[in-house]
């Protein structure tokens, strides 16, 4: 589904990524790991099309086309979606007009590329999203709320994991959704992730802790190290990491100054 060649990335003269490689398949959870600093969010905004950072090298390519000329929207209208680290804030937009407005458009655009129709009614949308927000256990009165507003940070987790279910991408990536969130809240995050993991979507999570691990479960886990993936394996090596660091990692895979 998605293979990343030698990707690197640069913001402001400085590079971030520095040879990445990946292959995700259909169905597959990918988990990403590292210290801070270097480069997980950075993939995750390259990925989406954030045009802050400059691709200076590689490919990404998603069911064999690569990406990276594309817009975000186009990106995002093929199957990709990002749940982001620290969420926008926008007041005077409702969760329900801003979800109504981008499942619409990315709707539109799938059917005119397979030649289907994916029209929704306002009833269907409404059903639709009460049925999401139910699985994620939030209250209706949710989708009357401005955006992120005055959002706690497990609610503005659970915003992002809305709008995956809405979406239905084939590729989500999750930018440490584990981040800020208390131990229920972690819960019914994860509960609603894996409730939408299936067959035809893969999903890449950026995270620094174990703990997101105990709840949803890994085929591979990466570790990356200044701004390269240099050790791969299976959900064992996240506990290895919980127990020994990444100090020898780090010594081992450092770049030279």
């Amino acid at each position: 589904m998605f293979q990343i060649e030698n990707l690197h990335a640069s913001i402001e003269d400085k590079e971030i990524l520095r040879g990445v490689d990946l292959t995700v398949n259909a169905g597959e959870i990918h988990a990403i790991m590292g210290p801070n600093g270097s480069g997980k969010s950075t993939l995750a905004n390259v990925l989406a099309g954030n045009p802050v950072y400059e691709v200076t090298e590689g490919t990404a390519r998603f069911w064999g086309q690569d990406i990276l000329e594309l817009e975000p929207n186009e990106r995002a209208q093929m199957g990709i979606f990002l749940a982001f680290q620290y969420p926008t804030v926008i007041p005077g937009v409702s969760m329900a007009n801003f979800l109504r407005m981008a499942v619409g458009n990315v709707r539109a655009a799938r059917a005119e590329a397979e030649g289907t129709d994916a029209k929704l009614t306002p009833r269907e949308f409404r059903r639709l999203m009460r049925e999401k927000m139910a699985l994620l256990k939030m209250d209706d009165s949710f989708a009357s709320r401005y955006l992120n507003e005055g959002f706690s940070g497990g609610e503005k987790k659970r915003a992002e994991i809305l709008q995956m279910a809405l979406l239905e991408p084939s590729l989500a990536i999750l930018d440490e959704t584990d981040s800020g969130l208390d131990i229920d809240a972690l819960r019914v995050v994860s509960e609603g992730v894996n409730a939408l993991q299936g067959p035809k979507m893969a999903t890449l999570m950026i995270t620094h802790y174990q703990r997101l691990l105990n709840y949803i479960k890994p085929d591979y886990v990466h570790i990356m190290i200044e701004g390269r993936i240099v050790k791969s394996g299976g959900a064992d090596l996240a506990m290895e990491l919980e127990a020994k660091g990444y100090e020898k990692l780090i010594g081992e895979f450092a770049v030279p100054a």
